[in-house]
């Protein structure tokens, strides 16, 4: 299971790792948070009024043709997008969104979910969200949430019998390392690194590649993740930035998408290679 806060962050984060496991055999699931209603048009090509009218419908239209790419199951938990508030001071957040939830509440459906699905694994962000987003943070918290509760039996006992997920993964998208890399591996090639500038603004944000305990080898999968988030379309603009640097050279320079391994109940060595490491021979049935 791979909660995530909005349509089109599965595509952007552990997708080519899910890709892998779906062609293992493995049943995911992906938890979508909000409907991504107060998101921005971030494809120029889509950004026209008739879009912005009709962005809670389209966006769950490129939620099925993502799901659909990437063979996943998917479900929403049903709350309101939060915005990404801007300005000095910032405004407040929407009434009712997603960020204002009670944790406790807000994480009741997703206790369900996990009691239903009885998924081994759980993925999602970091204390951060990744990156400061607010439903980010929200959707870190509720996970965090749910995966302790989901196999108490006094807690949520309305919601199903109780399950407990075996371990808990923070989806590690971009470290320093990877950035460094990447961009190396382009400037060899004599062109010019689209990372040029993000590399001399590192200094100002943690690195979090030393949180890194697992690398899941998916990089034949990279292009099924391409895909998946080019399916987005009102939220990458295909000839932008995620897409500048060529496959190969991005299979070649890092093969791997990283996680944090923050609760675990099996054993496995680290560094990981797999999320499954230690539940597969091992894990209860679901």
């Amino acid at each position: 299971m791979a909660v995530h806060a909005h349509p089109d962050d599965e595509s952007s984060k552990g997708a080519a790792t899910m890709a892998k496991y779906v062609a293992e055999g493995v049943d995911v699931l992906v938890v979508t948070c909000t409907g991504g209603e107060r998101g921005s048009v971030l494809n120029p090509k889509l950004d026209r009024p008739d879009v912005w009218a009709n962005i809670a419908e389209i966006r769950r239209a490129e939620m099925d043709a993502a799901r659909a790419i990437l063979g996943i199951e998917q479900a929403w938990l049903g709350f309101v997008d939060s915005g990404l508030p801007e300005g000095d001071p910032l405004p407040p957040l929407p009434e009712g969104c997603f960020a204002l939830q009670d944790v406790d509440v807000a994480a009741g459906p997703l206790v369900r979910l996990m009691r239903e699905f009885r998924p081994h694994v759980v993925t999602t962000y970091d204390e951060e969200g990744g990156y400061p987003h607010p439903d980010h943070i929200m959707c870190h918290k509720v996970s965090v949430a749910a995966f302790d509760a989901a196999g108490d039996a006094e807690r949520y006992p309305e919601l199903g019998a109780p399950w407990q997920p075996l371990k808990l993964y923070y989806d590690i998208g971009f470290s320093k390392g990877k950035i460094l890399a990447l961009h190396e591996a382009v400037l060899a090639t004599g062109a010019e690194s689209p990372y040029a500038e993000w590399l001399t603004r590192w200094e100002d944000r943690p690195d979090k590649g030393p949180r890194i305990t697992t690398r899941v080898p998916c990089a034949e999968y990279f292009p099924v993740r391409d895909d998946a988030l080019r399916a987005h379309a009102t939220q990458v603009d295909p000839d932008g930035f995620w897409f500048q640097v060529p496959m190969e050279l991005q299979q070649r320079a890092w093969p791997t998408e990283d996680f944090e391994l923050v609760r675990s109940s099996v054993d496995s060595p680290m560094p990981e290679s797999d999320l499954f490491a230690g539940v597969r021979g091992t894990a209860h049935a679901r």
